[in-house]
Parts: C-alpha cells; structure tokens; sequence
C-alpha cells in the first residue's frame, strides 16, 4: 500500500497531461477509422442526418419544420422491419441528448414540438435508458399520427412500456385515459398485422379485453381464439374464466358453433351449451354438437314443446327442437345409443373381432425361466384374475371366450366360468359380462338377465352391477337400467346394495339423475349404514352429480361425515365419502371454499384428508400455481407417527395425487408435476412414496411416455410392496389401451418375477389386461378433442380407482372390493376416428395422422401435424397425435378431427384428374 501511495505521489502533472491527450487523440482516431468503415451512402446518409438535425435548431419554424420531416422519413423507411438497429437510429444515437434539450428549448405554442416528440419517441428504443419509459412518454407528448406508421417493433416496444406505466398508474390510483387512448390506436394495428397475440396480451395488461370483439373478423378469429384458449391456463382466477368468455363471444360472432360449444363445456356452463345449440342455425352442424356432447358425457333432454323444457329438475340440461325428425336424431347421436355399432364397425375394419382369451394377452410361453405352475394355476386369485384381463381386452366387443361361451355338458370340466370363482370373486365375474357387452344395451341386458335371479346373491350382486356398466354413457329411452337396479338399493344382503349403488353410479355418470339422488341420498346419511355402502353411494352421487355443486348431495355427505364415529372414520370407505364430495366440485375452483370451512370442523381423523381431497377436486387441471405450492407444502412435511397414528399422514398421500390432477392439463404443469415427484420420491415420508407411482399414472394416463415408465418400472421393485404394488397397478393405466409392446414384455417380466406373490401376481395380470384393453381400440384419457376438454365423468371414475389404491389391501388388492376396478369404465372411451356423411353412413376418406404441433402465436400457416403417415378412415388415434383431412374434396363440420365426424362436400372442389 505504501508502494503504490509513493508512486502516486511522484507522478509528474505534464506526464499525466500528455497521457490523457494520447489518450483523445486515440479516440478521435478510432472515430475516424469507424467513419473509414463506412460506405459512401451510409456516409452520406450520416451526414444528411447531422445536417438536418443542425437546420432543426433554426429559428424560423418551416425550415425547423422541413428538417424535422426529413429525419422522420429517413427512420420511417428504415423501421419497416427492423432485424438490426436501423442506421438511422445508430448515427442519431450520440444526438439523442442534444434532441432532448431542443425539445425542452422549443416553446409549447410551437407545432413543430409535437413532431420532435414523435422522432425522440422513436429513438428512445435503442437509446433511452431501460425502465425510464421514455419511449411512451414523449410519445404522449407528440402528434396525433398513428403509431404503427413508424413500423412493427416501434409499436411492440410502445405496447411492452403502456403495460408498465399502466402497472404503475393504477398502484398510485391515477388516470390512465391517455394510455388507454393509445391502447385503441396499437390494437387495431396488431390484428391488421398478423399480432393477434400482442393485441391480446395487451388488453389483458390494461385489462380491456372486451374491446377485443370489435376488431376481429373471420381471417384473423382463428389465430385469436387459439391464443386466448392457451393463455387461459396460465392466468389468475377470474381472468381465466373473462379469456374463456372472450373466445366463446368471438366464435359465436364469427358462426362457429362447435368451436363455441366446446368453450361452453370447457367453462362447464350449462347456460352457454344450451344458447351454443339453440342458436346453432343448421342441422348438420347440431348434430355434430350432440357428438361432442356425447363424447364429453353431456346428456341434453330434447323436448318437443317449451312447456315440457321447464318441467322436472332444473339442473337438467332441457332444449326445445320443433322437428320430430331431428329431435330424434339428435337424442340419438347424444344418448351415444349408436355407439357400441360405430365401435363394432371400427372392429370389422381394423379384422379384431376375433375374440381373445387372457392367455393370449399374458403370453406366458414367452416367458424366460420362472412361471406360476402347478395347482396354483387354477387357483381363485388368477382366475379372478383372468376375469378381469378377460373383461378389459373383450370389452364393448360382445363376444368372449369366458362369459359368453355356452358349456356344452353339465360335467365339473365345463362348469360356467362364474362358479370358478370365490364369494366375491363371482361379483367380479358376473359383472365383467357387464364390460364384454359395454354400450349395448338391447344385446346385453338379455345375457345378464337370467343372472339376477340367481340364488346367489354374490352373483346378483354382479348382474346389477354389469347392468350399471352396459348402460354406463348410454341412454336409453325405456331406462331399463333405473328400472332393474331400484329397488336392490335396499336389499338385506350389504354385496347386493353395493352391487345397485356402484352400477346406479356407473349407469347415470353425469346425467344429474335426480331420481338417483333420492335413492342414494338416505344411504348416505343413515348412520345404521354400514360405511362401506354409505362410502359407495357417496361416490356414486359424486360420479351422477360431477361438477354440478348439487345441494343436497352435499348436505347429505357433509352430514355422514359428522355423524359417523371416529372407528368409522379411520376406514378406507370413509375416504370414499370425503372423494364423492371432491367430485361434486371438479373443476369448480372458487365454489368450493365453503365446504372446505366446514370440512375443518369434522373429526380430525378425515378432515384434512377431506380438505385436501376438496381443493384438489376443485382445482383439477387448472394449473394453479399456488394451489400446487401449497399442495408441495403438505407433502413434503414430516409428520412424526406413533404406532396407530398413520391417519395423521394420510392427507399427505391425497396431495400428491391433487399435484398430478392440478397440473394434469397442459405440457409445462405436466412436467414441472413430474421433478416435483422425482423430489418426492427422494425425500417424502411413506405415505407420500405410496401415491407417487399413482400420480405418475395420472398424468400419463394412456400415454406411455419413456421417462414416466422408466420410473414405474424402477419402482415396482421397491422395497415398500406398497409403492410396488401401487407402481405395477399405474403401469396398467399408463397403458391403457395402446398395445405397448415394450410396457407388455416389462409386465411379462414382472409376472415371472413376482410368480410367489398372488396378490402382486394378480395386479400384474390387470395391468396387462390394462395395457391390451379393447384389444388396442381404447384409451382412458379423460382428456379429448386434441386434449382441450376434460370429462369429468372420466376423471371422477379414474380418481375413484386411484383414491383406493391408497388403501390397496383394503379394496383392490383385498379379496372383497376388487370390483371397484371397474369404475374405470366412465373412461373408457374408442380412441377412433370416424367419418360419416349427412344421413350418418360411414365415408371413408383419406386422412394424414402425425404428432400434434403446437402452432400457438406463430406466423404464418405452420404445419399442425409432424411425421405423418396416411391413413384411410376409420382410424386409430394415440395420445399426443392429430389427424387433418388429406384432400380437400370434404370439409369437415368440425375443425378438430376426434371422434366421429361429419363431412359435407366441398362446393369449390375440382378433381384434379377431371
């Protein structure tokens, strides 16, 4: 330190003079060799700038005024498109304080003052200091010309800076008239200009977005509606719901009812479904609305007259339709009672109807070294479980190599399948008829007639509940299946009432029956009821009633869950109570917190179970961010447990699961769901490992990505067997209904590793039977229409199983409620597409079928498909995939092609081969 002070103090003043001269001349050097680097016009363009800037100081106004123009001309034909900093802007940089203090010299009864205003606006962008807004505020101060003459980013930059100020204004309670004046002049330039999505953000910045209507049309509503729709999941309630609003009033202007209805269902507002159909002028496109009611489970009630529209519940979704001919037609299509020929059509053309024994799906010849042998083989477990593997891989087909085959002799070798199985077991079985004959009403019903006048009541248990699931998302007009199950509600026998409450729940999903409320209701809050029949008719209430916030069903829940002992409580059906009151709320968000205020006050035994499993349900697939932070917190809490005190942490398992049901609808809450489960799997507590391999399920359901079944099979060799359990059991979902061949030869290992483990034997066999669903024609994803709406009748049955497996040993993996699995059945859906032609006949057409590209906010007309292959219809769809018409020889009624879909030919269509 003293060195240095030393040398400070000797240094000569004329050195340090000379220095700094060397020093300026360097500069000016560097200056002028930059000059050199110049062309001659970019010279000469410099020196033209640096004169008219000197003729700006002039005194007299028009020579100021001509000046001042020229300077503008010059930025003006620079900025069209501005890939660089315009050189206009580079060479008036080092003047742009010089300008600042000619304005500020300029008197204000001057006119020119305003178009220097405009010029130094424009500077501001690469010359003002960042967060000064200056841009915007000389921009205020300067003429009325519109600001979108001085090019694309000039108005970009304006835009970015009007959201701050405003910011900032409204925190101080200032005017904003003047910003607001602006906003009206950029909108208009960003949806002429193909900035739809600058336009949008915007007005949700100045919170204005009902301006938005007044500027779009039919070339620019696509784009617009498309944005509005993807930036709904990452906005705040309420904004979510007023940007949902916005795009429906923009399809209903621009006559894009279907578009429109499938905002309505998305908002879940039955008031716009019903506006959505009535307002809807031609037939065809009706028709194509009622198949996206159907495929969303919407069940609307078409009456003749207004009189009969305003009879009965009021919930009931009732709409007037005058013509005889298309009332009927569309009661049709939407009671989906044409289902079950379309799904079997699609069979005859892919050649499956052949049908398929469970030995065919475990393939166990293929096998490596160990396998079940033995006496073991035919024992009740496996054939449970081949009941159930026989079930999902024939479902909806109506044929089978189990059920349906009549024994030719009474010897004990040809004895019915049923009676190869145990007590519950023949629950199980009976009720799989149920699934092989899935959506046919009028086939089915006969074969499972004869079984409920057994003297068995394990197999009359089983015939009502396949009732419930031959009729499940089907509606008939004699409504046999209410007729059938009514009255076993109150049997003596506890097996027989579940067995009538779970196919009531599974034959009405989602209608708001409301004589099924009636009957469910008293089961519900009767504390002489056994918990397990009061858990089941509470979920089933929770599947009829998705949603819709009923009243009464929660008061009756709500009630049971007081009412009941502490010893009640610590069952696994008491969580069946708190599900079907989470149910009632899916997707409802806000409406919920009155319950959960009163969900605090019940026994300590349920009620944070209940409180988490309500705010999950409410907040499913919405994305919220402080919903899942909070969810994070109660996960990754350590809860110290003494022996009988598991009940404390059982909350903690629910959380994990409402992580995947809030972060479930699009791709970056789907991913950061899935670090967030890595972190827990590492540091969480049991409860919370145990639901982990389920929430994974969620969030993959039917859609066998490489990292979710990599973790899931990692998982199934956990040392706690009930993470193992739980993963194998996930693997099955995951799958669900793609054929995967790589997730079926991991189950085959599974089934030779776990060979001495009936009970994970037998998950293993599910999960296989899982995979191959519907021999492949299947999916359970509850999300549809290129995965922008949700059925929450399908997640209500998805949840119902997943919610169990928390207990597994109690329910599934027991050896009493196995059936619970089929509450899968709500979502069990073809994952097919289907063209037909005005009077409803199949047309196969060609299509192109790819991985769906995210095409939001981007310019142009960029391909929506990648890596295609082309396909006649009918065809399959797989999770993630997209389908666009090949030709243009039909136009599509509906722009998203899922399902099945009506076509109508294209009048401007020349075949090129003519």
């Amino acid at each position: 330190m003293a060195v240095k002070d030393e040398k400070m103090v000797d240094a000569d003043p004329e050195q340090v003079k000379q220095k700094k001269q060397k020093l300026k001349k360097k500069g000016q050097k560097g200056e002028e060799d930059k000059e050199a680097d110049l062309s001659e016009e970019d010279l000469e363009l410099k020196k033209n700038l640096e004169l008219m800037l000197e003729r700006a100081k002039d005194s007299d106004a028009g020579v100021q005024r001509t000046a001042l123009d020229g300077i503008a001309r010059e930025i003006r034909e620079s900025t069209t498109s501005m890939t660089s900093v315009p050189k206009p802007l580079k060479f008036l940089r080092s003047h742009y304080k010089e300008m600042k203090d000619l304005y500020e010299s300029i008197p204000a009864q001057n006119r020119n003052k305003p178009a220097l205003a405009d010029i130094i606006s424009v500077m501001a962008i690469t010359s003002g200091k960042e967060g000064d807004r200056e841009s915007l505020r000389f921009r205020l101060m300067g003429s009325d010309d519109q600001a979108g003459s001085w090019g694309h980013e000039y108005v970009r930059n304006l835009a970015g800076e009007i959201s701050a100020e405003f910011q900032h204004r409204e925190e101080q309670d200032a005017d904003v008239q003047d910003l607001l004046n602006l906003v009206s002049q950029i909108v208009p330039y960003h949806m002429s200009h193909n900035a739809e999505p600058d336009a949008v953000d915007l007005l949700l910045e100045v919170e204005k977005l009902e301006w938005l209507a007044q500027y779009v049309d039919d070339k620019n509503y696509s784009r617009t509606c498309l944005y509005l729709v993807s930036c709904c999941a990452y906005l705040a309630e309420p904004d979510d719901t007023a940007v949902l609003r916005t795009a429906y009033d923009l399809y209903i202007k621009c006559s894009k009812y279907v578009d429109a209805m499938r905002i309505a269902l998305r908002m879940n507002n039955h008031e716009l479904i019903l506006s959505t159909m009535t307002s809807c002028p031609d037939n065809l496109h009706k028709k194509q609305l009622a198949f996206l009611l159907a495929r969303h489970g919407v069940l609307l009630m078409y009456e003749e007259e207004e009189e009969d529209a305003m009879e009965d519940a009021p919930q009931a979704l009732r709409i007037v339709i005058a013509d005889e001919e298309l009332r009927e037609e569309l009661r049709k299509i939407n009671s989906n009672s044409r289902l079950s020929e379309m799904f079997l059509s699609l069979a005859r053309d892919l050649d499956v109807m052949e049908p398929k024994s469970p030995e065919e799906v475990y393939k166990s010849h293929l096998t490596e070294g160990r396998a079940p042998s033995g006496p073991a083989v035919d024992s009740a477990r496996q054939n449970l479980a081949s009941t159930f593997v026989n079930a999902f891989v024939n479902a909806g087909f109506g044929q089978d190599k189990l059920m349906t085959v009549i024994p030719e002799t009474d010897s004990t070798e040809n004895v019915h399948w049923i009676f190869k199985n145990k007590d519950h077991g023949k629950t199980s079985a009976t009720a799989s008829l149920g699934m092989v004959t899935l959506w046919d009403v009028e086939g089915g019903l006969p074969q499972i007639d004869k079984y409920l006048y057994s003297r068995d009541n394990h197999v009359v248990a089983g015939a009502l509940l396949a009732v419930g699931i031959t009729n499940c998302g089907v509606q008939d007009e004699c409504d046999p299946a209410y007729a059938l199950l009514c009255e076993s509600v109150n049997h003596d026998d506890p097996n027989v009432r579940i067995g009538a409450i779970m196919g009531l729940g599974l034959a009405y999903a989602g209608t708001q029956k409301a004589e099924v409320q009636e009957l469910l209701v008293p089961l519900v809050t009767d504390t002489d009821v056994k918990i397990d029949v009061a858990g089941f008719a509470a979920l089933s209430l929770g599947l009829v009633f998705t949603s819709t916030c009923n009243g009464d069903a929660i008061e009756a829940i709500i009630q049971a869950l007081m009412m009941r002992g502490e010893l009640e409580l610590s069952s696994p059906f008491a969580k069946f109570l708190a599900l079907g009151l989470g149910l009632l709320f899916l997707g409802r968000q806000e409406a919920v917190e009155p319950t959960v205020e009163v969900a605090k006050t019940v026994n300590e035994r349920i009620s944070k179970y209940a409180q988490v499993t309500l705010e999950s349900c409410a907040y499913a697939g919405t994305g919220n961010v402080l919903k899942v932070q909070q969810l994070l917190a109660q996960a990754g809490e350590h809860i110290e447990l003494k022996e009988d005190e598991s009940w404390k942490a059982v909350h903690q398992s629910s959380a994990v699961l409402g992580l995947g049901l809030i972060g479930m609808a699009e791709d970056l809450g789907n991913a950061m769901a899935h670090r967030a489960l890595e972190h827990l799997l590492q540091y969480g507590d049991t409860a919370v490992r145990q639901a982990v391999p389920l929430t994974l399920a969620l969030l993959n359901v039917s859609s066998p990505s490489l990292n979710a079944v990599d973790t899931l099979s990692r998982l199934s060799h956990d040392a706690d067997i009930q993470v193992a359990q739980n993963a194998v059991l996930a693997l099955g979902i995951v799958g669900g209904g793609t054929n995967n061949a790589r997730l079926a030869g991991l189950l085959r290992g599974l089934g030779s590793y776990y060979y001495k483990e009936p009970t994970m034997l037998f998950l293993v066999r599910i999960a296989q039977g899982l995979v191959h669903m519907g021999k492949g024609l299947f999916t359970l994803n509850p999300y549809h229409t290129d995965n922008q709406l949700a059925s929450g009748v399908a997640l209500a049955g998805i949840l119902a199983v997943l919610h169990s497996c928390l207990d597994l040993k109690a329910t599934i993996g027991g050896s009493q409620y196995h059936h619970i699995l089929y509450f899968l059945t709500p979502a069990m859906k073809p994952r097919m597409l289907m063209t037909v032609d005005k009077d409803m006949n199949l047309l196969p057409v060609s299509v192109r079928v790819g991985q769906a590209v995210d095409v939001v906010a981007q310019a142009g007309r960029p391909k929506t498909i990648s890596g295609f292959q082309t396909h006649t219809t009918p065809v399959l769809l797989s999770v993630g995939e997209r389908a666009e018409l090949a030709t243009q020889r039909y136009l599509a009624v509906n722009p998203v092609l899922e399902g099945i879909v009506i076509l109508q030919e294209n009048p401007e269509y020349i075949d090129s081969q003519e």
